[in-house]
């Protein structure tokens, strides 16, 4: 059996995990083609298709959340999961259809249209995804009475159903759902990391909700812990993007790159190997200088050493002596390197490069002349140079690329899904769900409401957060008189009770006419007639107003008119 799946962002086909589950226990009919909506179905069992189709803004191009309004794209999505069930060009199976709540005539009547026309369906029904799901968790109990409180992906709703309907004019909708929440994330994302703007995409968003997303009992307050640093800390969860290692534009390889560096080491040692000479020729004509004219004061010249004292602006023999000395010793040092680079060509440096960027070759001779431009001063000022050169290595820190792209969620846990009960925060004037619940409570007798909240429940794939039906208990508590008693469950399977409820309703009331409209109905009561049941819309029919009686006609036309003899 093939469970073909239908939803607004995807049209996929599934199997079931173990096709003989539904048929042991009994609850599979081979005659039924369920079109649950909201979420993908389960895993398919033999015997029966089972379709997904629309509703809650699932798998429909509408005007409101799970309203149809373009029969083409439904005509489309049918062709799509209905293939594979045709027989001699018509669909031989009963069909359950999922549709919104309140769903319009023209939206339903569109539906059978396509259905009994196109598809020759002998018989279909109509339910809320929502009622489904209640039915399915309450099945032993039924009919039972009870607050529902859906919210998927486009809204939410508040349903009261007493003993077994849906009270239709007192539900209520609110706007906002699971797809409001996941903007409004990635919103506060691309804020907070303008850097990751396209990596921090609606998808994204979607599992973040998922995964890391909870409702808190009370928002202020958790707001106010967040501001704590030990507590965000322990509480802060961090989504790592994808990211490359790849340094951006580098396209030469890797042994072009260690090929590159070579050159340019083997370049700045020519360069300071030939600074090095010349620096080394410049202080040995110097030295020359200097020993002539200590020479001049051995053989006793005294005039032509004075004048030479002058004209290298000295004063006695001793201050000549000095820079002799340390002349010399700095022409001695000037070999013992360039002796020490011609035996050392290969560094160590060549061994690091390959774990730094590539240096900038003009930068990095232009750093080598001023640490060399320290030797180049007048042997006055060599007594502050060290006798032995230490190499100065600079501390770089570690740039870690993977911290980079790393998301950290802090309050955004809280503040995306609270958008429910605060619609506030994006800028909706609507109500929460705690006020659109009393609201709706309120328009009940006490009696009554004692027998609602006695039954609230939730379903949903936007009720799956952490910490919700702790908030909706608090919610109820602030609203309820003192010491009155509520209970509040979740379903079973939040995103595939609605499925499940269908196909439990479908198996239960094959042979039954109850909720099943027929061809003959069809053709009888238009497209647009529902035959309620315990999942179902409120049926209200369209009452056209009655046409005035005509004005009374003239006793005669021929009065009206005159006689044909007469003049005007």
């Amino acid at each position: 059996m093939v469970v073909l799946s239908h939803r607004l962002d995807s049209i996929t086909s599934e199997a079931f995990s173990d096709p003989n589950d539904a048929v042991r226990d009994g609850s599979w009919s081979e005659q039924t083609i369920v079109l649950s909506a909201q979420v993908r179905p389960p895993p398919h069992t033999l015997g029966t298709a089972v379709v997904s189709a629309a509703a809650d803004g699932h798998g429909a191009a509408g005007a409101g959340p799970g309203e149809i309004t373009n029969p083409g794209f439904s005509l489309h999505t049918f062709i799509t999961v209905l293939s594979p069930c045709l027989s001699q060009g018509c669909v031989d199976h009963p069909i359950v259809l999922t549709e919104a709540v309140c769903n319009p005539l023209y939206s339903r009547q569109m539906m059978s249209e396509l259905l009994f026309e196109c598809y020759q369906v002998p018989k279909v029904s109509y339910g809320v995804d929502s009622l489904y799901s209640f039915y399915h968790n309450r099945r032993q109990n039924w009919p039972c009475s009870g607050l529902v409180i859906s919210s998927g992906y486009q809204c939410t709703h508040i349903l009261p159903v007493l003993d077994g309907r849906l009270d239709a004019k007192n539900c209520k909708r609110i706007n906002l759902g699971g797809c409001q929440a996941a903007v409004y994330l990635q919103r506060l994302l691309q804020l907070k990391y303008p850097g990751h703007f396209a990596a921090i995409t609606l998808s994204r968003m979607e599992e973040i909700l998922h995964e890391h997303s909870y409702i808190a009992q009370d928002y202020i307050e958790e707001l106010q812990k967040w501001r704590c640093p030990e507590y965000y800390e322990d509480n802060v969860h961090k989504m790592q993007l994808p990211f490359s290692n790849k340094l951006l534009g580098s396209t030469v390889a890797s042994e072009e790159k260690q090929e590159k560096r070579q050159q340019q080491l083997r370049r700045l040692q020519e360069l300071n190997a030939r600074r090095r000479e010349e620096k080394l020729q410049l202080d040995q004509e110097r030295l020359d200088r200097l020993l002539y004219v200590q020479e001049l004061l051995e053989d006793g010249q005294m005039d032509q050493f004075h004048k030479a004292l002058v004209e290298l602006n000295m004063d006695s023999a001793e201050e000549l002596q000095s820079y002799i000395n340390k002349l010399s010793l700095s022409v001695e040092q000037t070999k013992q390197k360039i002796l020490q680079s011609e035996v050392n060509i290969e560094v160590d440096v060549v061994d690091s490069k390959p774990e730094t960027p590539d240096l900038d070759p003009l930068g990095s001779e232009q750093s080598l002349e001023d640490v060399e431009s320290i030797n180049e001063f007048e042997p006055l000022f060599a007594e502050e140079q060290p006798e032995v050169e230490k190499p100065v290595a600079a501390v770089q820190p570690v740039f870690n690329l993977a911290e980079y792209h790393q998301l950290f969620l802090g309050t955004e846990r809280i503040r995306a899904p609270e958008i429910v009960f605060q619609p506030s925060l994006i800028g909706e004037d609507q109500a929460g769900i705690a006020e659109t619940m009393q609201y709706v409570l309120e328009r009940y007798s006490k009696e009554q409401q004692a027998v609602l909240v006695q039954n609230v429940f939730l379903t949903g794939g936007n009720t799956m957060y952490p910490g919700l039906k702790a908030r909706i208990q608090k919610e109820l508590l602030e609203m309820r008189p003192f010491q009155s008693s509520f209970q509040v469950s979740l379903a079973s399977s939040p995103v595939l009770d609605a499925w499940y409820g269908a196909r439990d309703w479908a198996v239960e009331h094959m042979n039954r006419e109850e909720g099943w409209i027929s061809r003959k109905d069809y053709e009888e009561k238009g497209g647009e007639y529902l035959k309620e049941h315990c999942a179902s819309n409120v049926y209200v029919p369209i009452r056209l107003p009655k046409q005035p009686p005509r004005a009374a006609e003239a006793p005669s036309r021929a009065s009206s008119t005159g006689n044909p003899g007469e003049q005007p």
